[in-house]
């Protein structure tokens, strides 16, 4: 059987657009779709019984709710649900160990809601071993499309453009073939990103592409961009790629190249730090700061 797309609810605008793109998604990848309600409570023991209780009918309320959101949306689409009693990271994560990739709704800048509350989710992002994408609320399925010939929100034309950040000094193939993949199933155009910027004389080695302010390093990034592209421009041959190399930091790059995009893709190598699993400065900045889903692929 087919793993499926899991998509974290638990009744706010948020989810309710996780739901809602996890459903397109699942639909997408020919998938099943599976909504998983976390909850993590600790009463007194005389109270354990009673509160258990109440905490699984407000599960199945935020089921039901979820459900016939995705229902009313995408009909079509093959729909399990369960609750799940536990450490909210941990619940999350045994969920996504199950998964093709896992879904959780985002509010950005403001933190997170619900059973998602800050540190809850970026530990699940930051110690998934499959791939999570963040959703914000009021994301629906126009957001993903090109704009109809008036200008009006439109289902029926092209999507947008997916965006994948690349370093190419360390590519990642879990993180580019996600990337090319999506763009397939979308049948879009992948933009691959690549930042750098010039360093000074002492941070320059013997390996490090040109000279201080030689202004030809761009081409010089650009052409190391295309061929770490070449083996995946073979394998995809359909997907349409647009490299592109920019002189400025990776997070502000981003941020800008993923205006108006259907989903940034971005990676997170699986370390332990001294201070335990984090996002990068990239990844967290993706986090927080783009607009559209993210999608950040783990790898090691």
């Amino acid at each position: 059987m087919l793993s499926p797309v899991v998509a974290g609810v638990d009744g706010s605008a948020e989810s309710l657009a996780a739901a809602s793109w996890a459903a397109r998604e699942a639909e997408r990848r020919h998938r099943p779709l599976h909504l998983v309600h976390a909850w993590d409570w600790h009463p007194r023991q005389q109270e354990r019984e009673i509160a258990g209780a109440a905490q699984r009918h407000l599960a199945r309320r935020a089921l039901r709710r979820a459900e016939e959101h995705v229902r009313a949306e995408s009909p079509d689409v093959r729909l399990t649900d369960e609750q799940m009693e536990g450490p909210a990271v941990a619940a999350l994560l045994k969920a996504a160990d199950q998964a093709d990739l896992l879904v959780l709704g985002s509010r950005g800048l403001s933190g997170f809601t619900g059973f998602l509350v800050g540190s809850v989710a970026l530990g699940v992002v930051a110690k998934a071993t499959r791939p999570v994408v963040l959703v914000r609320a009021g994301e629906d399925a126009a957001d993903e499309h090109l704009p109809a010939g008036d200008g009006s929100a439109a289902t029926d034309t092209g999507y947008r453009d997916v965006v994948v950040a690349i370093d190419v000094d360390d590519a990642c193939d879990e993180v580019i073939e996600f990337a090319f993949e999506a763009a397939r199933l979308r049948h879009a155009r992948l933009r691959a990103v690549h930042a750098w910027h010039t360093v000074g004389p002492i941070g320059l080695g013997s390996g490090d592409v040109g000279l201080v302010n030689d202004p030809e390093q761009g081409e010089e990034w650009l052409g190391f961009l295309q061929a770490v592209l070449q083996v995946w421009r073979d394998k995809y041959p359909d997907v349409e790629v647009l490299a592109t190399v920019v002189e400025d930091r990776p997070s502000t790059a981003l941020v800008r190249a993923s205006t108006g995009a259907s989903l940034l893709v971005v990676g997170h190598r699986l370390t332990e730090r001294p201070v335990g699993p984090r996002t990068g400065p990239v990844t967290h900045a993706a986090i927080h700061h783009v607009g559209c889903p993210v999608a950040v692929v783990p790898h090691l």
